[in-house]
């Protein structure tokens, strides 16, 4: 993929291949990004790619690297392989996550359950965003922009979640520590914070979710579509204006008097 001649934008999404990973990739590729999309299971890579080609408004070209970002080998490998084929990086969507087991008590949570949500959501966060620091320090035009996925879990827990909701937390630190060291090299940092888009992951509340009361409720939902628009608009942006937190969510979901 050569976006030299056609002079797009490169960006870098991971957990690309469903979700809102997914969408964020059709939406930049729609707009006219070259997109290299990330995660561990390539058939979704190669599917997310398809459908960037078939969509009415496909644009920029969509690289597939499968990638396990809690793998320093892999995220190193991953942007080498953009670097290459691109020659820049001007965006990273750090949204690689994993949600952590349901229905667990805390003090039934195991060693192993606590550090699979922290490598991932926390650990692998950082290495991406490092790697891209990097490239985005060192290229020319030099600068670029790092959007990391926190969630509304970054802000109140729900029940039974402490791996999940103590990496959102500190993806908040990550943010703003990154947009901090960023400064001096032209790279500019944010985060949006998403509630109760309609994913895969997000299934299960329409079958009913718990709540801080004890009770089960199903919760409303939004298109995912919602979130890729507006993680498209904070891409956009030029480097002089940051979007520094942005609250995406269901409109009526239980969030002012959640926790």
């Amino acid at each position: 993929m050569n976006t030299q001649s056609t002079q797009s934008k490169v960006a870098v999404v991971t957990g690309g291949g469903s979700g809102i990973g997914r969408s964020v990739a059709l939406a930049l590729a729609g707009a006219g990004w070259s997109v290299a999309v990330a995660g561990r299971r390539a058939d979704a890579l190669t599917e997310t790619a398809s459908l960037a080609r078939t969509a009415p408004l496909a644009g920029g070209n969509v690289l597939c690297v499968p990638t396990d970002v809690t793998s320093p080998a892999d995220v190193t490998m991953l942007f080498d392989t953009v670097r290459r084929d691109c020659g820049r990086v001007d965006l990273l969507f750090n949204n690689a996550g994993a949600s952590g087991p349901r229905g667990v008590a805390f003090e039934d949570l195991t060693h192993e359950d606590w550090l699979r949500v922290v490598d991932v959501n926390l650990t692998g966060a950082f290495l991406c965003a490092q790697a891209a620091f990097r490239v985005m320090r060192d290229q020319s035009p030099r600068g670029g922009r790092i959007i990391n996925n926190g969630s509304i879990s970054a802000h109140v827990p729900r029940p039974q979640s402490a791996p999940y909701t103590a990496t959102k937390h500190a993806i908040t630190g990550l943010t703003r520590s990154l947009s901090l060291d960023g400064r001096p090299y032209s790279i500019a940092c944010g985060q949006i914070d998403v509630g109760n888009a309609a994913t895969e992951m997000t299934g299960r509340m329409t079958a009913g979710i718990l709540q801080a009361n004890g009770e089960t409720a199903v919760e409303p939902v939004m298109d995912v579509a919602d979130v890729a628009r507006t993680v498209l608009h904070m891409a956009e942006l030029p480097l002089s204006a940051n979007v520094q937190f942005a609250t995406v969510m269901a409109t009526t979901m239980p969030y002012i008097g959640r926790g």
